[in-house]
C-alpha cells in the first residue's frame, strides 16, 4: 500500500516508521526533519527495541508525492485549515484518509472537503516524543482503535487492521468511533490541560490529593457530556478510576500539550476543549471545570 504521512511529528514518524519497516511503501511529508531524514534516515528509540531506517522517502510538498492509497493524518489540530492544501494533491479516486489526531471535529472537517465515504478515524493511545531531527522516542503504549466515519465498507477496516497488525501495532476495531474519541478525552482533557497549566509531569500532578480529586471531577464532567451524545453504549463512571490507575504507571510522563507549551508552540485547545464543550452545550450539559481549563489555556496561549 502506498501511504503518505501528513503530520510527521512524534506520532506520524513512529507509525510511519513501523509501517515502512513492515514493507509498506511510505512517503513522509517533512518540514524541520527533512534534511536529517533524507540524509541519515529515521531512528526510532523504543521500549520494544530500537531500529533505524537508513533510507526514507521524504518530501517537502504534497504534489511531489502524488496520489496515494492511504493518507495518514497526524497533524496538530490547529493546522486543520491546511487540509485542502496538504491532503488534496494526495487524493485519487480510491484514496482513504485516516486521521489519528486528537479531539473532536477532525473527521467532519475532512469529510466536508473530501467526502465522508473515504474518511477513517483512529484513536491512538501512544506515548512518544520527538528527539533530535530524524529521531523519535517511543516511551510506551501504541494501541490504535480504528473505525469508519461513515459505515460504508467494513472490509476496509479489516484491511487497515491487518496492515497495522503486521507492523507490530495493537490495532482494534470500533463500531462507535464517537465513543472511542470521547473515551480518550476523559484522559486528554484533565492531564493535557492541568500538566500544561502547571508545567508539571503526570507524577507530580498526581502527588497531591487535591489534584487527584480535581482530575476525577474533570473526568466525570467529560463522561457525563459523552453519555449525552447518543453513544451505542454509555461510558461507565468507573472508567475514570480505571484511567487514573493506568496513569499512575506512566511515571514522569510529559503529555503533548505540556511539551508544546515548554517549546513555545501553539496548543490544541479547540479540538480537545472547545469542541467537547460545544457538543456538551448542545445537549444542555455544562462542564464548568473543563470551561475553566480552556479559558486559562487560552490566556497563557
Amino acid at each position: 500500500m502506498k501511504i503518505a504521512i501528513v503530520g510527521a511529528g512524534a506520532l506520524g514518524l513512529y507509525y510511519g516508521a513501523l509501517l515502512q519497516r513492515s514493507g509498506e511503501d511510505v512517503r513522509f511529508l517533512l518540514r524541520r526533519d527533512y534534511d536529517a531524514i533524507t540524509r541519515n534516515g529515521l531512528t526510532v528509540f523504543s521500549v520494544n527495541g530500537d531500529f533505524t531506517l537508513p533510507q526514507v522517502r521524504g518530501y517537502r510538498a504534497p504534489d511531489e508525492i502524488g496520489t496515494v492509497d492511504l493518507v495518514l493524518v497526524g497533524l496538530k489540530t490547529f493546522s486543520n485549515q491546511l487540509f485542502a492544501e496538504l491532503i488534496g494533491p494526495l487524493v485519487g479516486g480510491n484514496t482513504l484518509i485516516l486521521t489519528l489526531q486528537n479531539g473532536l471535529g477532525n473527521e467532519e472537517a475532512l469529510a466536508e472537503l473530501f467526502g465522508g465515504e473515504r474518511i477513517m478515524g483512529g484513536v491512538a493511545f501512544l506515548r512518544s516524543n520527538r528527539g533530535q531531527p530524524g529521531e523519535v522516542h517511543h516511551l510506551g503504549e501504541g494501541r490504535i482503535t480504528l473505525g469508519e466515519y461513515q459505515c460504508c465498507n467494513p472490509e476496509r477496516v479489516e484491511h487497515l487492521l491487518g496492515m497495522f497488525t503486521r507492523a507490530g501495532v495493537d490495532c482494534r476495531p470500533t463500531e462507535d468511533l464517537k465513543r472511542s474519541r470521547w473515551e480518550k478525552l476523559v484522559w486528554n482533557i484533565p492531564f493535557n490541560g492541568l500538566c500544561a497549566l502547571l508545567r508539571q509531569p503526570i507524577n507530580l500532578l498526581l502527588a497531591k490529593d487535591a489534584c487527584r480529586r480535581l482530575v476525577l471531577d474533570i473526568m466525570q464532567e467529560v463522561i457525563t457530556a459523552a453519555n449525552a451524545q447518543g453513544l451505542a453504549r454509555p461510558i461507565a463512571e468507573a472508567y475514570a478510576e480505571t484511567m487514573l490507575g493506568i496513569t499512575y504507571k506512566m511515571g514522569d510522563y510529559h503529555p503533548s500539550m505540556l511539551i508544546d507549551r515548554e517549546e513555545g508552540r501553539q496548543l490544541e485547545i479547540t479540538a480537545i476543549f472547545r469542541k467537547p464543550l460545544e457538543y456538551g452545550r448542545q445537549q444542555e450539559i455544562m462542564m464548568p471545570r473543563v470551561e475553566m481549563l480552556a479559558t486559562l489555556l487560552e490566556q497563557i496561549q
